[in-house]
């Protein structure tokens, strides 16, 4: 669910503040680590991501830590359950209530769904225009009638509309 912000958050910010990234689309971002230098977040105080090798260790590294806790309950408590931990995990205390809490789930099931539709959606449309959903957006705002799914995929078929 927060992939999805990530992907609109680099654009929106790109197009409407005027940042200087240097890529805004969120299919560009991971190549960026080949480039010179690679991944440049603005200053040199901040950790520049070169050696992907380097990256994919300590993300296993990392990644392998907080899920073994997770599975044996390691140094965030004890006897809780694998799939939804509380505790620790839980500091606004949203758990305390097990109806409310039962609802959550379902509510975090639902928006989960809708996640990963709005990522193939996204999907979707960096094939098929080779732009951002913010740029597609903005464009099919600006001219409803003329840009829209209907005159990209005649587009993309070599028809003239």
């Amino acid at each position: 669910m927060v992939g999805t912000v990530g992907c609109l958050v680099p654009e929106l910010f790109s197009k409407y503040l005027g940042t200087d990234l240097a890529t805004h689309v969120w299919w560009k971002a991971g190549y960026s680590i080949y480039s010179e230098g690679g991944i440049n977040l603005g200053s040199p105080d901040l950790i520049r991501a070169q050696i992907i090798i380097v990256i994919v260790i300590l993300q296993v590294l990392i990644m392998g830590f907080a899920e073994g806790c997770r599975i044996n309950g390691g140094p965030v408590g004890e006897g809780l359950d694998p799939l939804y931990p509380g505790g620790n995990f839980d500091p606004l205390g949203l758990a305390d209530d097990p109806d409310s809490f039962a609802e959550l789930k379902i509510k975090e099931i639902k928006n989960g769904r809708l996640a990963m539709f709005s990522m193939f959606g996204f999907y979707v449309q960096a094939i098929c225009t080779g732009k951002g959903p913010v740029q597609n957006c903005a464009e099919h705002v600006a001219d409803p009638f003329n840009v829209n799914g209907f005159s990209t995929s005649a587009n993309l078929m070599g028809l003239k509309v």
